[in-house]
């Protein structure tokens, strides 16, 4: 079973340096001993012919069980050495057949009515809140960072995320405010507090709407932020914003057009929106089979030309786009090194297959956006084209002006998650 796949790494992998020891014992090395040397050995004797059929749910969940083991660097360097490799590669013929049923299959596997919908949430977001405080800020700010030098700490880079959409959001003081996927609530507290907007926060997930409660109330904010166990589809009232981040991730394909109508009924006629969502930028998709089994089931990253014609037939304006390169990848950098730092804490709240699940998780996420062409996008958009400025000057001076908040108010980076 090991020729086949030692036969499809002679071609994959070129540049690198990849140590792989079959069942037997014996090591097959490959690429051209370049860079950091990485390596692991196969346990499982099914192990290869099932990698070599569907790498893209097999090699997962051989790390997860056992049936692989690292042996040299960990498993983030193994992934880097293959997909670095793999950049600027057809798909192998089985891989690509069973990608093109995923992709056939994608609109049934991503039908997200309400019911459903909560669900798909619960089983990734409604895990031991313990278990987020290992790896992610203390304000629990779980999407991609802005890293406004590459030297940033990960607090500030979520803090300058926070400051960077708010500005876009071009909000005055009491301001009807909606946000849409509200997670733990470090955004919609921010925008009461440092924008003086009255926010409406939305989540499916019942740990986050406890946790973002007791955030407002712990704050004396409970007055002017209104977290709710919501589906944002049965909202009926006008907003004068609406944000979104790392929701749409979770809507589906065949929902596009329903959340676009729902964003254009909910905003008012001068309204705003800003959508940040994962994007992949070499057009429409699959979800990785193994991600969408243990970790976001329903979940789908867009391309772009999958959503800006539903913006468009909604009636709304896109009023301005924004790409984030590889600021996600840094942001992935940090949970994994925070996440390796904790790994006992995690084993002690689930188990050692759960850590290696997060661990293939993290680095596989991060490996994405470094080499497979993942990124992340903010999209503008508006019911009317004259309800912004005529030039981008007014975001650069109302980031300046919160940055200048920030900075007098330490505290608004290292918000405790309690």
């Amino acid at each position: 079973m090991f020729a086949a796949l030692n036969q499809a790494l002679k071609k994959l992998v070129l540049t690198g340096h990849l140590t792989v020891t079959n069942a037997n014992g014996r090591k097959h090395v490959y690429g051209d001993g370049s860079g950091k040397p990485a390596g692991f050995k196969i346990v499982n004797r099914a192990a290869p012919m099932k990698i070599l059929l569907d790498p893209d749910r097999f090699f997962g969940e051989a790390y997860m069980d056992g049936g692989i083991e690292v042996t040299e660097g960990t498993i983030y360097d193994v992934l880097e050495v293959l997909l670095q490799n793999a950049e600027h590669r057809p798909v192998p013929g089985a891989a690509k057949l069973f990608n093109n049923i995923r992709i056939a299959m994608k609109r049934l596997d991503q039908y997200n009515p309400v019911g459903k919908a909560k669900a798909n949430v619960a089983h990734h977001y409604d895990l031991s809140g313990a278990l987020y405080d290992l790896f992610l800020d203390r304000d629990r700010q779980y999407s991609c960072a802005y890293f406004e030098t590459p030297d940033a700490s990960l607090e500030d880079a979520q803090l300058a995320k926070k400051r960077h959409l708010a500005a876009k959001l071009n909000i005055k003081p009491g301001m009807k405010v909606l946000d849409i996927g509200s997670g733990w609530g470090g955004l919609g507290l921010y925008l009461a507090e440092t924008c003086g907007a009255k926010v409406t926060g939305v989540t499916l997930s019942e740990e986050q709407h406890k946790m973002s409660i007791e955030r407002a109330r712990q704050r004396s904010v409970s007055n002017t932020v209104d977290f709710r166990l919501l589906d944002y589809r049965h909202l009926d009232e006008p907003f004068d914003r609406i944000v979104s981040v790392g929701m749409f991730e979770h809507v589906g394909v065949g929902h596009y057009r329903e959340f676009f109508r729902k964003c254009r009924a909910l905003l008012k006629d001068d309204g705003i929106a800003v959508l940040h969502s994962i994007n992949r930028s070499d057009g429409p998709g699959a979800t990785s089979a193994w991600t969408k089994k243990y970790i976001f089931p329903g979940g789908y990253i867009p391309a772009l030309s999958e959503v800006l014609p539903h913006i468009e037939k909604s009636g709304l304006y896109v009023t301005d786009i924004e790409i984030l390169r590889l600021h996600y990848a840094q942001t992935l950098r940090e949970w994994g090194k925070r996440f390796a730092a904790n790994r006992h804490r995690a084993k002690a709240i689930y188990d050692e297959r759960f850590c290696r699940m997060w661990e293939f998780y993290l680095a596989g996420a991060e490996t994405a956006f470094r080499y497979s062409g993942m990124n992340n996008f903010q999209i503008q958009f508006a019911r009317n084209q004259h309800a912004l400025p005529l030039t981008r000057n007014y975001m650069i001076t109302e980031e300046e002006r919160l940055r200048a908040i920030d900075t007098k108010n330490p505290k608004l980076k290292s918000v405790p998650a309690e």
